[in-house]
């Protein structure tokens, strides 16, 4: 017993399964601004279902593909992949049984998102590629969770409404621009490795810019998601918010590149449940 605890614990850490506080409150806000309130508790289910399963296939297909990569990086030397905790057997398992669990989910929740997430499915796996050849994996990075408010309407309204593009597109722009602020922790190791990203092509003053600018786009395509979904003040407050979160990390990042950690991890998340709960506000007070 103790033995498949373990086992648990390593998968855990493999696909760091707390970190699917990025996707989650996207989806919900998507799911809550279609069904103009609660969306009911099979939906919250299934919903949960399919973004925790398509994080877990596309962090496993990320950590199996990078094997190679992440045993030659000090910072990631000790992941289950590469250290002999889980075996690729074991990994290509996971993902397997993730990828039908999230079909699977799609099909409970209507024909078209049965049908999309196939495609879905192939676009987080090309992410972990991409930077085999492709400064644009961070983008790529940015669409794999930029697809998680167009899935929650489609959830609750069967069809993609302009509004859920253009909350999407603030999402994308939202990963891209705080994954390029992670990735200059391995700025040196890319360009040793012949890795491409924007970090290891331009340098780090190129790259805090390029963020900055992908950050100011977030502001703007939430801004207008809340004028093209005819949201409320509420809403508007959890764009200024999300502003003055994302200075603030922009700020932890130029002040000590030590502190990529807090800005990526902390203020990320929290600020996609201060979105949530915000936009939930918005909601029952409209």
């Amino acid at each position: 017993m103790q033995e498949y605890i373990q086992k648990l614990k390593d998968f855990n850490e493999l696909v760091m399964f707390q970190h699917s506080i990025f996707s989650l409150p996207f989806i919900f806000i998507a799911m809550i601004v279609a069904a103009d309130g609660w969306f009911g508790f099979i939906l919250l289910i299934l919903g949960t279902v399919a973004a925790v399963s398509a994080r877990n296939f596309a962090m496993g297909v990320n950590r199996y593909a990078d094997r190679d990569i992440d045993e030659k990086n000090p910072r990631t030397q000790g992941r289950p992949n590469v250290d002999g905790r889980l075996d690729g057997g074991s990994i290509l398992i996971f993902i397997g049984v993730n990828a039908l669990v999230f079909i699977a989910a799609a099909f409970m929740i209507n024909s078209l998102a049965f049908w999309l997430s196939f495609p879905i499915l192939a676009i987080l796996a090309s992410y972990s590629y991409f930077k085999r050849f492709s400064s644009l994996a961070h983008v790529v990075l940015g669409i794999s969770l930029g697809l998680a408010p167009i899935a929650g309407v489609i959830a609750v309204a069967g069809e993609i409404t302009p509004w859920s593009v253009i909350l999407s597109l603030g999402v994308i722009f939202w990963v891209a621009g705080f994954d390029l602020l992670y990735s200059l922790q391995d700025m040196e190791f890319d360009k040793e490795q012949g890795l491409h990203s924007i970090p290891s092509k331009y340098g780090s003053d190129v790259t805090l810019k390029i963020s900055a600018f992908f950050h100011m786009l977030t502001v703007l395509f939430w801004g207008l998601f809340i004028w093209c979904a005819h949201l409320g003040f509420f809403a508007l407050l959890a764009v200024v918010v999300a502003a003055a979160m994302l200075a603030y990390e922009h700020y932890l990042v130029r002040l000590d590149f030590t502190k990529i950690d807090r800005a990526f991890f902390t203020v990320n998340g929290y600020l996609g449940i201060i979105f949530l709960f915000l936009i939930t506000l918005d909601k029952v007070f409209s």
